[in-house]
């Protein structure tokens, strides 16, 4: 893609999705994700009813009578975009592909994070980890995390949701909100999402389109697999084949909606032909 082609994308993307952040999420973002730390702010007198754990003693030595620190909240936080661009997102059966889609929600995300003076950071991964992107603010920062969602090329095709989050939890030592994003197209990431569950507010969103859970009866048809260079023939005429396809790609979501209940994820579910603004909402809702 050409440069100019590239800036036009990304200009019409920060359209879109930063105008969604002001006028939809960034009320909604601020109430689910509040700062967790607390700094000090001022000494007053006690009051009836304050914590006495929070008793100056060195002041209230001072005066003789007590008074009690003061903390408000650390609105500032650190927030994650853990990204999957494994060949498997390139698919997509109307306007717009299951990558497009991540794009616009990944952009959505991090424009409501810097309306509320918060960090964005991103981890690309694919079977590997292909790019990091530290935690900064401003807008140049989060046009610069579009431009790579929409124009970076992976060295590998496959997906590893577990290595992505090993890498996170190396890199991110301090508790900070995180966004996995993913078709979750994989298998075996629960020892590493267990983990990183844990230690940070981690949230899922999985991305699909229509046509990978179901296939049409429309004959011999040959298949090509993204991420594995593979191609094989299926006759969809043979309700057997139809309704084993169907099942195989039920069973990966049910694992990731399983994983996610199991570790108390927040998460939700978008289909690249539905608007993912009610989605998102109700995300931070719950």
């Amino acid at each position: 893609m050409e440069t100019s082609d590239i800036l036009k994308k990304v200009r019409k993307i920060e359209i879109k999705t930063r105008g969604l952040s002001k006028q939809i999420f960034s009320g909604q973002y601020h109430s689910a994700f509040k700062g967790r730390g607390m700094t000090f702010s001022e000494v007053r007198e006690y009051q009836y009813g304050d914590d006495i754990r929070f008793i100056d003693w060195n002041v209230t030595a001072r005066f003789g009578h007590p008074f009690v620190k003061v903390f408000e909240e650390e609105r500032e936080l650190t927030f994650m975009l853990i990204i999957d661009i494994s060949a498997s997102n390139d698919f997509g059966s109307t306007v717009r592909s299951k990558k497009d889609a991540i794009t616009e929600i990944a952009a959505t995300l991090a424009f409501s994070a810097i309306e509320n003076n918060d960090k964005v950071g991103v981890i690309l991964f694919s079977s590997k980890i292909e790019k990091f992107i530290p935690p900064k603010k401003g807008r140049t920062h989060i046009l610069r995390i579009i431009r790579e969602l929409i124009d970076f090329t992976p060295q590998e095709k496959g997906t590893s949701i577990s290595e992505a989050l090993r890498f996170f939890k190396n890199v991110q030592k301090r508790k900070c909100t995180a966004f996995l994003i993913s078709d979750f197209l994989d298998n075996n990431y629960e020892d590493a999402l267990k983990i990183v569950a844990k230690e940070h507010d981690l949230n899922a969103i999985a991305i699909s389109d229509t046509l990978e859970s179901q296939i049409p009866n429309v004959g011999l048809v040959r298949f090509y697999d993204n991420e594995t260079n593979k191609t094989f023939t299926i006759d969809t005429s043979s309700r057997y084949n139809r309704d084993l396809y169907a099942s195989t790609f039920s069973e990966h979501e049910e694992y990731a909606k399983q994983m996610f209940r199991k570790y108390g994820m927040r998460h939700t579910h978008i289909a690249t032909r539905e608007d993912y603004v009610k989605p998102l909402i109700a995300l931070f809702s719950r």
